[in-house]
């Protein structure tokens, strides 16, 4: 298909549309075209996110294309199967340290695959915040917790009595 004069090239359902060398906006206002920093007003596409790229090269098979994402919820199946047989803080600490070895994988590779779902903050921020919470609760289970915070059994004693 080709570009009609004046800037304007068809869309899929054969409407002209303003192409990228056009001098006016949406509404004819000159000065909106391409130069514009102004979001389109409906979105056509999702971009994808900020590291989304393979891990691996493209000739390289899936599971390698998708390794971080792979060990990541290979080490969350470790940890589920432990706590699956009777060993419920080991395995929560397992998979604490999965969701916070995924924020280390975000931040540290340039592309993480099918792992990069959001910015690369927001998903540093939510595994490893997730991570360390899992983490932080397993630690303090009951009975018998391996971490003790003294002002938590303060709160819980104030509360119970």
């Amino acid at each position: 298909m080709q570009a009609e004069p004046g800037g304007s090239e068809p869309d899929r359902d054969g409407k002209a549309r303003p192409g990228p060398d056009a001098d006016s906006g949406p509404e004819g206002e000159p000065g909106r075209g391409a130069s514009s920093r102004r979001p389109p007003r409906v979105t056509r596409d999702t971009a994808r996110p900020e590291g989304g790229g393979r891990a691996a090269p493209g000739r390289a098979p899936a599971p390698a294309r998708q390794w971080p994402l792979l060990a990541v919820l290979g080490m969350t199946g470790l940890g589920l199967l432990v706590v699956a047989f009777d060993a419920f803080r080991i395995g929560t600490i397992i998979i604490g340290l999965a969701m916070i070895g995924g924020a280390v994988l975000r931040w540290s590779l340039p592309s993480v695959g099918m792992l990069a779902v959001r910015s690369r903050f927001t998903d540093i921020f939510t595994y490893g915040g997730l991570g360390l919470a899992i983490l932080l609760l397993a630690l303090m289970a009951q009975p018998h917790p391996w971490l003790k915070i003294p002002f938590l059994d303060d709160v819980l004693h104030f509360t119970v009595q």
